[in-house]
């Protein structure tokens, strides 16, 4: 028999190979893993609440309740279409996807996180902008180009808003100030 565990903050592959040796470690059998979504081979000895522990010592979270399995599920939609390049993302095609109700999941979403899934986006895209000038391959209209800004300037001026620095600000500061994934909001 499979039990399907769903797990908050794992939003990379490195979230996932830490959650797969935990799993191992904890003796649980894995069928399948993917972000934020864990299937394991049901067993008799294998201790759920020692791993919810464990997970949270990590910054993980198991999911017990079906509205915040579903603001994850976002979350991880969103996440995949930024790494993707995709970051023209339209957010009903993804509440499509899920198939859900736009309207529903956005509100939802802003219920829970504090903030519309429309500034959640901004916030991921800005964070790729972040990636972008520490890698220093790209120069600023490069960057608002691969990210599907119109130009630079509505970039620059998101990119303000958002860090309260202008872009140059940010590429001449000495430690970058980046958040991980699964810190946004």
């Amino acid at each position: 028999m499979l039990r399907t565990l769903l797990i908050k903050n794992m939003v990379c592959n490195r979230c996932n190979l830490t959650v797969s040796q935990l799993l191992k470690t904890e003796g649980i059998e894995i069928h399948s893993i993917e972000l934020g979504k864990v299937v394991v081979v049901e067993n008799e000895n294998n201790d759920y609440n020692k791993l919810e522990k464990a997970l949270n010592e990590l910054g993980f979270e198991l999911i017990q309740d079906s509205e915040d399995a579903i603001v994850e599920q976002i979350k991880i939609e969103l996440i995949k279409e930024v790494e993707k390049g995709e970051t023209d993302v339209i957010l009903s095609e993804v509440a499509k996807k899920m198939g859900k109700n736009y309207a529903y999941l956005s509100k939802m979403f802003s219920k829970s996180e504090g903030i519309t899934l429309e500034k959640y986006l901004i916030h991921l895209k800005i964070e790729k902008v972040k990636e972008y000038i520490q890698l220093q391959q790209l120069n600023f209209s490069q960057i608002a180009y691969s990210l599907n800004y119109k130009n630079s300037s509505h970039l620059a001026k998101q990119f303000k808003s958002v860090t309260g620095m202008s872009m140059s600000d940010y590429k001449n500061l000495h430690e970058a100030e980046r958040k991980s994934i699964d810190q946004i909001v």
